[in-house]
């Protein structure tokens, strides 16, 4: 019997997923517009309570590694390092992308989120959740351009600012709950043996902070 916890914090609204041998045993939905940091882990008490289960009984913890809110990744990974490294046990760092891929049902499988700016983060999976146009960040239209050919659809978790620009094209709507996807993703590594040491783990933010990009304007 292998226990997973999946954490989703790259946007204001997080999710929470326990898994059982690769079956989701519930997700719950988060909400805070001013941040995860203060609720997480009494989110996940309750979630553990709820079961009865122990974070001592769990093999294994996996987060969003982005591309997302800068503060809502680090606070996910931080929250999963953490907890590997206090019980030993391995972690996945998985792309939101990737968990967004997971909800397609096209062989190609073009994922995005708003990155503002007028932009957004954009990838394209196969089927097998396989990367075939890495993550970038870039304008929908250039992003447009570079997409192969082949049988594809397009998932975000809210087509409003971009459905004019994707006139005509398949479009699926994802949950904005991640994590019970999260965590799927995370158990066939666990299986697989391609879970990772918290230590390695990182994030992924496709783009450097606005902070960054000031301080080297300055």
């Amino acid at each position: 019997m292998q226990r997973l916890l999946a954490i989703d914090t790259t946007t204001e609204f997080g999710s929470l997923a326990l898994l059982e041998d690769g079956g989701l045993v519930q997700e719950v939905p988060m909400h805070s517009s001013s941040g995860f940091g203060h609720v997480l882990y009494g989110e996940i008490e309750q979630l553990l309570s709820r079961h009865g289960w122990r974070l001592k009984e769990l093999d294994c913890f996996a987060s969003t590694s982005g591309p997302g809110s800068f503060t809502g990744i680090r606070v996910g990974l931080a929250a999963v390092k953490g907890l590997g490294e206090a019980l030993g046990r391995p972690v996945a760092a998985v792309s939101n992308l990737q968990a967004m891929a997971w909800h397609g049902s096209r062989p190609m499988r073009a994922t995005f989120v708003d990155a503002r700016r007028g932009e957004i983060y954009g990838a394209v999976y196969s089927a097998s959740l396989e990367v075939v146009l890495p993550e970038t960040v870039s304008r929908l239209a250039a992003w447009l351009e570079t997409l192969p050919g082949g049988e594809m659809e397009f998932l975000c978790t809210d087509f409003g600012p971009f459905r004019e620009g994707l006139a005509g094209l398949p479009m699926r709507e994802v949950p904005r709950e991640l994590a019970g996807a999260v965590g799927r993703i995370a158990a066939a590594r666990l299986v697989a043996g391609e879970v990772q040491q918290p230590a390695v783990i990182d994030a992924n933010y496709v783009r450097r902070s606005d902070a960054e990009l000031f301080w080297r304007e300055w």
